[in-house]
């Protein structure tokens, strides 16, 4: 189940070097209609002759497309927290059959990778789980989706994200106790950061572990702020730290064909006015963690609201369908009348508009396509290379650190101090009775592994397409103010929008509010939910965007229309997909 992943490797750079690049000769192309399989007596049209020649040219096309993608990248590294923790309490393992806290049944840890050496469906029947015949909970999500083909992009064995950090980093540490403040602020408006007096304590804390301040943090915004606490960033400038939290393409109500979207929904209530957080005693861990359901449920508000706090972000994540936030800014845009990559081929077409090659139905349609492979890209790291724990599965390590429970895991002696000194553990443990990570679902994390997330992959291969098909560097106020609006954010009961007033409204653009839109959600199923670390986003995204720029290349030489269209990725660089010769 441990890969070397080797970045450097001379086929990597050589992929990496040419993705992007054209790779297939254009060519004239007709078909010749087929009726019943006779072909028919009637005079063929214009352009439309020689269906052999057509044949040929299709299956050339997907030849030399699946010769491009045919590439061997060695065998890819995980973190060794596998191989270092002999009783595997260093990895994901929920669902599986437990021995105690934080330990799993080594039988049943071994049932499970060896469903995977093996590759046999009936060896994934017979894996060792804690609730045989339980609730959905109960069973591994799709374990062999991490098998699957796929027939354009890059195979997803092929693309490549380093190493999950180890449960015993000072990463995974400053990651953890990131989550403890989440859980602790999740009912605290964002619009209320800038003066709430937990946020500060927060700040303060997070800001004293050696992950941040140290060369190695390219994730965290450092030195943390108020303004930053909870945001992520790829670059300075990305567009993640500036202006409201919560993205404009959260916020702006559009319209899904004739169907009005208020971006109002259903939010859980907050804990202690009917609301509750889960998973905060040992019993309903252990329970949970088995696979099995405590019983409790979720209270869900009676008003609809727009996304104010982390709570409202956990309660849209755990029902969104994953294409869902980018479709709907799809849709902001196209209803905003927002304009099309300055690059394509249409602008200026005296005679032709864009509809389903480079038009609205081809962005549309390409968003559910690129969701798919995103996630058989994210299985395979999370199943077969990484099989990262979950921030709940840490929590308890935590617990069981500072508890000195019996027996004792083995990854829990070697956890950073980082989490272990900080301020949040001991308000954790006088709020909670635990220093468990309170989850904001009564069943936790999916019972899938948390290294890299479904969300975020899904959202950096949809945020890809719409850079291909939006001009990203559009301003976001002139839109909005096209059609009689303004930069919103919602107000601190979430029942209306107000306008922002922020200095830096002037400088959202389209591009750093779809960056910011794939924090929010990935975060929101992530930090505020309390069940993916920061770096699982991180990666994710790029992974998603890898994903995407490989399909879009795929893709180019199936067009007509010949294009060289540039898209600003994540770390700010120009990735250019082309069907020139």
């Amino acid at each position: 189940m441990r890969h070397p992943n080797d970045l450097q490797s001379p086929t990597r750079r050589k992929f990496l070097g040419t993705l992007g690049a054209a790779t297939l000769a254009t060519g004239a192309i007709g078909v010749k209609p087929f009726l019943g399989g006779k072909e028919t007596v009637a005079e063929a049209a214009n352009g439309n002759s020689d269906s052999a020649v057509r044949a040929n040219a299709s299956f050339n096309y997907r030849k030399s497309m699946s010769q491009a993608e045919k590439i061997d990248i060695g065998v890819q590294l995980d973190n060794g927290d596998a191989a270092r923790f002999t009783d595997f309490s260093g990895s994901y393992s929920k669902a599986l059959l437990h021995d105690s806290l934080g330990v799993p049944n080594a039988a049943a840890w071994l049932s499970l990778s060896n469903a995977f050496k093996n590759g046999s469906h009936l060896d994934f029947e017979n894996i060792i789980v804690g609730t045989p015949g339980g609730g959905g909970n109960s069973k591994l999500n799709g374990p062999q989706v991490a098998l699957a083909f796929d027939l354009q992009g890059l195979d997803s064995h092929a693309t490549v994200i380093p190493p999950a950090p180890s449960v015993a980093s000072a990463q995974t540490a400053a990651e953890q106790v990131e989550h403890y403040w989440s859980a602790l602020l999740a009912d605290v408006p964002f619009t209320e950061y800038a003066t709430d007096p937990l946020v500060g304590q927060a700040v303060a804390d997070m800001n004293n572990l050696s992950f941040l301040s140290s060369s190695a943090n390219t994730q965290f915004p450092y030195p943390l702020t108020r303004q930053n606490l909870f945001r992520g960033q790829f670059v300075q400038g990305d567009g993640n730290v500036q202006g409201p939290y919560v993205s404009q393409f959260m916020v702006q109500p559009t319209f899904y064909g004739a169907q009005p979207l208020s971006q109002q929904y259903q939010t859980f209530l907050p804990a202690g006015v009917g609301g509750s957080d889960y998973m905060t005693t040992v019993s309903e861990y252990q329970l949970v963690q088995n696979g099995g359901e405590s019983g409790r449920q979720l209270t869900f508000d009676p008003t609809f609201r727009f996304v104010r706090g982390g709570r409202d972000l956990a309660a849209y994540t755990r029902a969104d369908v994953l294409y869902q936030g980018y479709f709907t800014a799809f849709l902001v845009l196209a209803r905003l009348g927002a304009a099309p990559n300055p690059d394509n081929p249409y602008i200026g077409s005296l005679t032709q508009k864009a509809f389903a090659t480079l038009g609205g139905p081809d962005a549309a349609g390409t968003l559910a396509e690129m969701a798919t492979r995103a996630l058989k890209a994210a299985w395979y790291h999370k199943w077969i290379k990484d099989l990262r724990m979950r921030p709940e599965e840490f929590g308890a390590l935590v617990h069981a650190r500072m508890t000195n429970s019996s027996p004792f895991p083995q990854a829990a002696g070697a956890l950073h101090s980082d989490v272990l000194n900080s301020a949040a553990l001991p308000l954790t443990f006088s709020t909670y009775g635990s220093y468990l990570l309170p989850q904001a679902f009564p069943e936790g994390s999916p019972t899938h592994p948390c290294y890299p997330t479904g969300h975020g992959t899904v959202g950096g291969a949809c945020i890809t397409v719409l850079k291909f098909f939006f001009n990203g560097s559009q301003r976001i106020r002139p839109l909005l103010a096209n059609a009689g609006r303004d930069v919103f954010v919602p107000s601190t009961d979430g029942l209306s929008l107000n306008t922002y007033t922020g200095a830096d409204r002037h400088n959202l653009d389209v591009n750093g509010e779809l960056n910011k839109l794939a924090y929010n959600i990935s975060f929101g199923h992530g930090i505020h939910a309390g069940i993916h670390f920061r770096s699982s986003t991180y990666w994710s995204i790029l992974l998603g965007e890898q994903v995407a720029l490989s399909i879009l290349q795929d893709r180019a030489r199936s067009y007509a229309e010949p294009f060289m269209i540039n898209i600003t990725k994540f770390d700010g660089t120009t990735a250019t997909i082309t069907n020139h010769s």
